[in-house]
């Protein structure tokens, strides 16, 4: 394990002269992967609070940690999906326990579940959220014999329950990342090619694009396209925005002048909506993969070097550098946990708490 407790400023005033400016930074002029907290604005500390530690927790031969983070209470653990490794090989999910400072890992499977990727904590229609402990819904890319679908998990019991398993007779691509709106209980997600340009699923049938669906009645629709990659996607804390990311700059290959941006969409028409989309941010590393706010509306999202965070307005507050590429991200209460593949990184004591952590850990909530 590896242990940092000082912030690196950076000046963007320098930055803005010197496109070299960055990669002469000891922080950043790194040969092995390491974590630093790069400030690109004063915000930051106030974000991130100035006692913030950050520390390198796994080196696995594997790549354990790569998207959902799911969080169950029960068993006080993160629930992230590994990256595909082969089709003899489906894809882990990787337990992550709590309990320790070490952070304990183990691997497990859930039936029916072929090849995991995004995911969210799910209340199934007439749960009641302060009652009803939730289930864990993966977007299963699928693979060559079995459809994409939206599949609910009990952790607890290991029983699995299709959710959605096509567009009106539609095959979905490989459905990337997806959000319970908390109000109305919709899923709202994304659906991309990863899983045609990893080799696991067939050539896509239909445009890459948005879905709202709702569990209690089977309505479906489409709410956003016009995506090269849409794949992650965040509620703010006020719902009353969607951001949605663009990873069209990776494809079969790096694709430079792809998308690696954030849009923003107004919710409209009591949640069931977008309207008004925006650009919100592009990332000058690599592109934004997953995607959460904290409860203040910053946006968070893992990129080609690690964690970006932005301000409401879309302003670069700073980075959870760690050098290599960032998949997704989890909050915990005052921690958050940074997924780069086969390494797991985590920075405690933050202020920052995760527009979810209150729902999902019963703490913070005001």
């Amino acid at each position: 394990m590896s242990n940092l407790s000082h912030f690196v400023n950076v000046n963007v005033a320098a930055l803005a002269t010197d496109a070299s400016y960055f990669a002469k930074l000891p922080a950043t002029n790194i040969v092995e992967p390491a974590i630093s907290l790069l400030a690109y604005h004063d915000d930051f500390y106030r974000v991130m609070g100035r006692d913030a530690k950050a520390r390198k927790v796994w080196d696995l031969p594997w790549a354990a940690f790569h998207e959902a983070g799911l969080y169950n209470k029960r068993d006080n653990s993160l629930y992230i999906t590994s990256n595909f490794q082969s089709l003899e090989d489906n894809i882990n999910i990787t337990v992550v326990s709590l309990d320790s400072d070490d952070y304990p890992v183990r691997s497990t499977q859930f039936p029916l579940l072929a090849e995991a990727n995004g995911g969210t904590n799910y209340y199934p229609p007439g749960a009641k959220r302060n009652q009803t402990p939730p289930m864990q819904l993966y977007c299963d890319e699928g693979d060559f014999e079995r459809p994409s679908q939206l599949l609910a998990v009990d952790p607890n019991t290991n029983k699995s329950t299709p959710v959605l398993t096509n567009f009106l007779g539609r095959n979905f691509s490989s459905i990337n990342d997806v959000r319970q709106h908390p109000v109305t209980g919709d899923l709202w997600f994304t659906d991309a090619d990863y899983g045609y340009f990893q080799h696991f699923r067939p050539e896509p049938s239909q445009p890459k694009q948005v879905y709202r669906f709702e569990p209690d009645t089977g309505v479906i629709q489409v709410v956003a396209d016009g995506f090269v990659q849409p794949n992650g996607l965040e509620f703010s804390p006020d719902l009353k925005t969607l951001y949605v990311s663009d990873t069209g700059s990776q494809q079969f290959k790096t694709v430079a002048t792809g998308p690696s941006s954030i849009y923003a969409f107004d919710v409209v028409g009591d949640g069931k909506r977008l309207a008004n989309r925006r650009t919100f941010a592009w990332a000058d590393k690599g592109f934004p993969d997953g995607v959460h706010c904290d409860t203040e509306g910053n946006v968070w999202a893992s990129c080609g070097d690690g964690v970006h965070i932005w301000d409401k307005q879309g302003k670069l507050l700073g980075k959870i550098f760690v050098g290599e590429m960032s998949n997704n991200l989890a909050f915990a209460p005052g921690k958050v946990f940074v997924f780069s593949n086969a390494r797991l990184w985590v920075v405690e004591g933050i202020k920052a708490q995760g527009r979810e952590v209150c729902q999902d850990f019963g703490v913070g909530c005001n």
